[in-house]
């Protein structure tokens, strides 16, 4: 049944921003500390999921069939394992020592200025190895967390190096869902939208390593005498299963189990099995909160798209990009589409899937070749899908830092400096065209 565009299908997301947000800053200006958990967000999210249900009740929709869909949608619940195990994984090594031990005899051999750069470029490189912003943080995350802890660093600051390296490499891989779905509905090869996208995004990350080259103030980390090698190897073991390409939910298993054995081999003081299961659960209560979010968040999204709003917003842009000509044009209609569709649905896969044939078609209608409206759309798409304070990525990542996620916003560098370098290379060529026109007479 084709969906008909509503515009207010789309106030029960804003409505949940602006609770959420509102009482955060409300809170803030009082002087509480902790501002934005004094309305957690999953609470905050329930008045918005009760005028979902409404606006599709009015329209004659299933409404809690839908709501049901959406939250036990297969992304969803793979989200939310990710996260348990996550969780868990990262309680499990920093009680074992872990942590500690990556952090003497790893990463805290690197001078002061390079220990942010380097988990930038791990994180890249592991991202690009396997495709997975989200199996990216829940690996890279526990071990640049004892860095900034041992350096100094701000949690937030490192954080942000995960997150912008996490996005840098799932933007390039020739296997990221996101990849294979940008290229695929806008008709090229995915080798082909790599080209076009690493002149976008190699000059950002480069300007990124130099910003974290120059932010934050790291000491040098002592090396602790009694850590033992042997507890490096659940991370190692890990990042070497994640090239290999196994999915992120047997990378995670196959890590706790490593790290109970070799904690119980290696720890100072041992490690037993009532403490792994009891650290275990800790873990879990330690991601309960984003994980309660990422269901509440699946189940409004099903609503907003079944009562019409992600129509309304593809029929929206598609009259602004009709009625103006040129490919600069059609560009900015394929950001603007990306962005907004993303938003609402907090989820980059979906959100390609969404808007693919949309973007094909103002791409053809404006004249811009496949493999840039591809770029276009994956990199719109992974920028704003990491700078969302209620995505996955930022979820997770805070989460596991015990933050705020509006504290990572800010600190993801290479996100922005993607979305910037993006709108300069995006303006570049429209003058370029205009210059071509303007010499055509002469020449005749």
């Amino acid at each position: 049944m084709k969906v008909r565009p509503d515009a207010w299908a789309l106030t029960p997301l804003l409505l949940f921003l602006a609770l959420f947000f509102g009482a955060g800053l409300y809170y803030s200006a009082q002087g509480l500390p902790m501002a934005f958990y004094q309305l957690r967000a999953p609470v905050a999210i329930l008045p918005a999921i009760a005028l979902g249900l409404w606006l599709a009740r009015r329209r004659g929709l299933p409404a809690q069939t839908t709501l049901l869909k959406g939250i036990a949608d297969p992304d969803i619940m793979q989200m939310c394992l990710i996260f348990l195990l996550a969780g868990a994984f990262a309680m499990v090594t920093n009680k074992i020592g872990a942590v500690d031990a990556v952090v003497s005899l790893g990463i805290g051999g690197l001078p002061p200025v390079l220990i942010l750069p380097g988990i930038f470029l791990l994180a890249g490189f592991l991202a690009l190895s396997v495709g997975s912003s989200m199996g990216t943080i829940a690996a890279v995350a526990p071990i640049a967390l004892g860095v900034a802890d041992a350096s100094g660093l701000s949690r937030a600051l490192v954080m942000g190096a995960v997150i912008g390296g996490a996005a840098f490499g799932d933007n390039l891989s020739l296997i990221s869902d996101t990849a294979i779905a940008a290229a695929r509905t806008q008709g090229c090869t995915v080798r082909e939208k790599f080209r076009e996208n690493a002149k976008i995004a190699l000059p950002a990350a480069l300007l990124t390593l130099v910003v974290l080259g120059f932010v934050g103030e790291a000491s040098p980390v002592q090396s602790a005498d009694d850590a033992s090698p042997w507890l490096l190897v659940p991370y190692v073991l890990v990042l070497i299963l994640a090239l290999v390409g196994l999915d992120v939910l047997v990378v995670l298993g196959v890590g706790l189990m490593v790290a109970a054995l070799f904690g119980a081999g290696f720890a100072q003081h041992g490690y037993s099995v009532a403490e792994f299961s009891g650290d275990i659960y800790a873990g879990f209560e330690s991601v309960f909160e984003i994980t309660l979010l990422a269901l509440l968040i699946g189940g409004l999204g099903a609503l907003i798209k079944s009562a019409g709003g992600l129509a309304w917003i593809a029929q929206t842009i598609a009259k602004i990009a009709r009625g103006n000509d040129g490919r600069r044009t059609g560009e900015w209609s394929i950001a603007a589409l990306a962005t907004v569709t993303d938003v609402f649905t907090a989820n980059n896969t979906v959100a390609i899937l969404i808007s693919g044939g949309l973007a094909q078609d103002i791409a053809e209608r404006h004249g811009v070749p496949p493999a840039r409206a591809a770029s276009v759309l994956d990199i719109f798409v992974c920028a704003v899908q990491s700078l969302l304070p209620y995505g996955a990525q930022i979820l997770l990542a805070a989460s596991l830092a015990s933050l705020s996620p509006l504290e990572l916003v800010g600190k993801a560098h290479y996100c922005w400096a993607l979305l910037v370098m993006t709108v300069v290379v995006m303006l570049w060529p429209a003058k370029k065209q205009v210059r071509d026109a303007a010499a055509l007479p002469a020449q005749a």
